[in-house]
């Protein structure tokens, strides 16, 4: 198995890389997939989430309504750091789940993290990242995903800096240019990728984290 870790800020078109190379045969372990299959009802995660939230974090569907949650969490640190407790840990064995279904195969997988700077993960082959000016990622998060400017700059800020993810880069898509670039980008990529060595036997494990 070959793992690449990906990563990218908000608003860089990272999702829309990971697709591109699910086309070209990657198989993808994304986080924030996996977020949302384990909020979704009867899902111990989701269960948790409204033992400690309580119900006004529920949608008239009865699911999981994520802005309501964020809108809790994302100004009270104490409660922030009670969804996270609830999340991660969930999050991190479920990924670890699908890495080790992959060990034995020559496939190249993906390893989709938001926050691999703030998580580094052990034994990767190679880590690419999607760079964007931060400036043209705030215009794309309001003309796109319906942010403000204010909101788009504060989810900006809460993450890792752009100098911060280059400089853990092996290899970097710029996504400032048209689709057609982006594409052209990606193939260039996954040629890389499919370049380098095997992941390390104990590949995908956040940095300093125990196995239990």
């Amino acid at each position: 198995m070959i793992l690449v870790g990906l990563t990218g800020g908000i608003g860089s078109g990272k999702s829309v890389v990971s697709s591109q190379l699910a086309s070209h045969g990657a198989v993808i372990v994304d986080a924030d997939v996996i977020v949302r299959e384990l909020q979704l009802p009867g899902q111990r995660v989701f269960d948790d989430i409204v033992a400690r939230f309580g119900e006004s974090v529920l949608s008239s569907s009865g699911h999981l309504d994520r802005a309501a949650l964020a809108s809790l969490v994302f100004g009270d640190t104490e409660a922030l750091g009670d969804l996270n407790r609830i999340v991660h840990p969930a999050v991190g064995r479920e990924m670890m789940r699908r890495i080790d279904d992959q060990r034995a195969t020559k496939n190249v997988v993906v390893l989709d993290v938001p926050l691999l700077v703030e998580n580094p993960r052990t034994g990767l082959s190679g880590t690419l990242v999607v760079d964007l000016d931060p400036e043209i990622a705030v215009e794309r998060l309001v003309a796109q995903r319906g942010f403000t400017e204010t909101e788009a700059r504060a989810r900006i800020s809460r993450q890792a800096s752009r100098t911060a993810r280059r400089a853990v880069a092996d290899w970097i898509i710029d996504n400032s240019g048209s689709r057609l670039d982006l594409a052209r980008q990606v193939g260039l990529a996954w040629r890389w990728m499919c370049s380098l060595p095997p992941a390390d036997a104990d590949a995908g494990r956040v940095v300093g984290a125990s196995d239990s």
